[in-house]
């Protein structure tokens, strides 16, 4: 008897395409993996959700391209189970529906080791499903068949059951089939399949690159030659494909085909990033900065310790209240430690982030900018008595504007600084996000802060040919032109959910 290993494997199902479609058990399992092996179907994005010491290994599997042997992978999984507590197997899809799962599980039992699957939402009913294709609905059908049109290399004899699939009744969905769509075809209607059945394709289905054709059974391969659609796709024969004019949802979102680079840092694209998807765009992430401590370690911890004897607490971005209470928290037990501090915050974004903390703010201007938080101190000076011989502390990062230190001065107001975190060039680019810019091209392309601006520069990557630029305000737009570029969008309210808006409206009509 086999003695079982410590660590385990999980076969993840990545679903269609779509991040959003994997399972919470699966992001989960991403996020404390040791080891990540994954395949080229899964999304890219969900490399992020991994944490920084994950050893991440890329096996391939496309149809034609395969980066590692189905034999090489199986050992390979043996192998990272018994180096690592917790690996993860990532497969595009479900693992147990043409994935290949079944012989990777098989592999890791012979091998004595534990695993586990978490199954994934399959292509063959997400696809059609992104497509406006019920594969059952009432009145039309109760029943479907799935086959894969994919052979194994080196079969001589014919893997499919081309009568009974072209006898069964239903919807019928072919996957791993584009390279023979035409001879599986013209094979069905030899065997019996009614050649004006409707029929349809759908390419990259579930992702914002997803392109569908309609047609029948005759004339699928004429059309998607002329579509110029290919691999990967998912094929669907039935009366139900009649329904996609009516029930396509998914082509017709605001940004659907458009690809739109995210430049914030990794822990802050989530907001922008999941707004745009949700619209429909292709969302990469490429984050040009990363929040990283301040030069000064010793200064911030004790502006934090004495911060609670301040009459005002200035916070400048939602970044500096986030380092400030980690700090904070490690000092004190209770909010109350606080004191009876004023607050003003730098825009919206931020005062969002102190009320996490069940703080509100007694000063903020609509848009996020220093002058503007100037101006609202002097609007509602008489509220509070003015500024003057007021001991004010002012959290902020390393490389911020010095306007808000310098105005208040000027009114006579107390200030020292708290410098909470520095910003940082982005050296990993652990979604391949570079590479797609530079190989397939952006529509819009968004800058979040002057930092974005300035390292996504850095980076020395040309803008795409009719790339829109996206800024969040008239400070990232002042950097930008420092640099010779001119904005086509500008966020009239300087905040992220601002932002998503005019991009969706810069594409209207």
């Amino acid at each position: 008897m086999n003695k079982q290993k410590n660590g385990t494997v999980y076969l993840v199902g990545a679903g269609p395409g779509d991040p959003g479609l994997m399972t919470l058990r699966g992001k989960s399992l991403i996020e404390q993996a040791d080891c990540l092996v994954y395949d080229a179907l899964a999304a890219p994005s969900m490399l992020a959700w991994c944490k920084a010491d994950c050893e991440k290994i890329y096996v391939g599997k496309r149809a034609g391209n395969h980066a590692m042997p189905q034999d090489d992978i199986n050992r390979l999984l043996v192998e990272c189970g018994k180096r690592h507590a917790c690996t993860v197997r990532l497969k595009g899809g479900d693992p147990y529906v043409f994935g290949r799962g079944g012989e990777e599980a098989l592999a890791l039992k012979k091998a004595g080791l534990n695993f586990q699957v978490v199954p994934g939402i399959s292509s063959s009913v997400a696809g059609p499903a992104y497509a406006g294709i019920p594969v059952t609905h009432r009145g039309i059908c109760t029943q479907f068949t799935v086959f894969t049109g994919h052979e194994m290399p080196g079969k001589t004899e014919a893997g499919l059951d081309i009568a009974g699939i072209a006898a069964a009744q239903g919807t019928k969905i072919m996957l791993m089939g584009m390279s023979r769509l035409r001879e599986v075809m013209e094979a069905l209607m030899a065997a019996g399949q009614a050649g004006d059945v409707p029929a349809a394709v759908i390419q990259w289905a579930a992702t914002a690159r997803q392109k569908s054709v309609s047609a029948t059974v005759a004339t699928l391969a004429d059309a998607v030659d002329a579509a110029g659609l290919g691999a990967p796709a998912v094929v669907v024969i039935g009366e139900v494909v009649s329904l996609a004019p009516e029930l396509n949802w998914f082509e017709h979102m605001p940004l659907a085909g458009k690809r739109i680079v995210v430049t914030r840092t990794r822990e802050q694209a989530g907001e922008l990033a999941a707004g745009l998807s949700a619209a429909g765009a292709d969302v990469m992430e490429l984050p040009t900065i990363r929040i990283a401590p301040p030069s000064d370690r010793n200064d911030f911890a004790a502006a934090v310790v004495d911060s609670r004897h301040y009459d005002w607490l200035i916070f400048s971005s939602p970044n500096g209240v986030r380092k400030f209470f980690e700090a904070f928290f490690a000092v004190y037990d209770d909010i109350r430690e606080l004191g009876g501090a004023r607050i003003a915050a730098v825009g919206p974004g931020t005062a969002a982030e102190l009320k996490k903390y069940g703080l509100m703010v007694d000063v903020m201007p609509r848009k996020a900018v220093a002058e503007e938080l100037i101006a609202e101190f002097d609007r509602k000076g008489d509220e509070f008595g003015g500024v003057a011989n007021v001991t004010m502390l002012w959290v902020h990062g390393e490389q911020a504007r010095d306007v808000i230190y310098k105005e208040l001065m000027k009114r006579q107001a107390i200030v020292d600084e708290c410098v909470a975190y520095s910003t940082v060039p982005e050296t990993e680019d652990p979604t391949g996000a570079r590479t797609r810019l530079l190989e397939e091209g952006a529509d819009v392309i968004t800058f979040t802060s002057s930092s974005t601006v300035k390292h996504f520069m850095a980076l020395n990557i040309p803008l795409p040919e009719g790339c829109r630029i996206a800024s969040i305000g008239p400070v990232t737009t002042r950097t930008l032109r420092e640099f010779g570029l001119e904005p086509d969008i500008e966020s009239p309210e300087h905040n992220i959910p601002s932002l998503i808006s005019s991009v969706i409206d810069s594409f209207a009509g």
